[in-house]
This record gives C-alpha cells, sequence and structure tokens, in this order.
C-alpha cells in the first residue's frame, strides 16, 4: 500500500512541476501576442485568442468532472471499506488501512484527476507556442 501512496505523491509532483514550467511559458508568449496585436490583431492573433479562451473553459469542465467522478468512486471505496470492517473486521487477523492512509490516498488522486486536462494543455501549448513565433 505504501509504494502506491508513493506513486500517486510522486506523479502528482512531477505533474505540478511541469505544470509550473509551462504555464508561465504559456502565458508569457500569449501576453506579448497581446501587446504585439495592440489595436489591429490578425486573424492568426484571433485564432490564439479564441483557442485560449475556448480551451480554459473546456480544461476547467474537464477538469471538475474528473474530480467528481474519482470523488464518486472514492466514496464508494470507501464506503464499502467502511461496511466491510464494520462486518467482518472481527475476523481480520491483521488491521487493514487506516483511515487517515485512505483519506491521503484518495485525496491525491482526486487532485491527480483534476490536474490531468490542465496538465495536459499547458504542456501541449507551451510545445507548440514555442515553435510559434510572435508575428
Amino acid at each position: 500500500m505504501r509504494s502506491r501512496r508513493k506513486h500517486h505523491g510522486t506523479a502528482l509532483m512531477a505533474k505540478a512541476a511541469e505544470l509550473a514550467f509551462a504555464a508561465p511559458q504559456v502565458v508569457a508568449h500569449r501576453v506579448l501576442r497581446m501587446a504585439n496585436a495592440d489595436s489591429s490583431p490578425t486573424a492568426r492573433d484571433w485564432r490564439e485568442f479564441q483557442r485560449m479562451g475556448a480551451e480554459k473553459t473546456a480544461a476547467f469542465i474537464e477538469s471538475w468532472n474528473a474530480m467528481a467522478m474519482e470523488a464518486f468512486r472514492v466514496n464508494q471505496s470507501l464506503t464499502a471499506s467502511f461496511l466491510n470492517s464494520f462486518w467482518w473486521g472481527w475476523l481480520r487477523s491483521r488491521p487493514s488501512a487506516g483511515a487517515a492512509t485512505q483519506w491521503h490516498n484518495a485525496s491525491l488522486r482526486i487532485l491527480g484527476k483534476g490536474m490531468g486536462p490542465v496538465h495536459r494543455r499547458a504542456v501541449a501549448n507551451a510545445k507548440r507556442l514555442a515553435r510559434t513565433k510572435l508575428r
């Protein structure tokens, strides 16, 4: 059980680090594009601005949906675990994982699911925009 918790935490830290590097790159590129566009943005600028808004909305919706679905699965699992320990706990020779450990692992899984869509888009945008010239 310990290795799984370490894996969730490690994967989440790696995603957070990648996101911490990708997001400022994307923001800097887009802010410079807006500053360069001034009052006469090109068709390419408009496409990028529209893409920016659409991606943020889609990532937000996907993140909340992923977190809600994972929270639903976690609630089912924790309820089953509680009922199992309530009815069959006296038959076990060794205790199961504690509630705090289960909650910790569950919160890491939920956070990881929510970070996924934002991470994917930010990293992909950083790679794409790094290859794109501002003008």
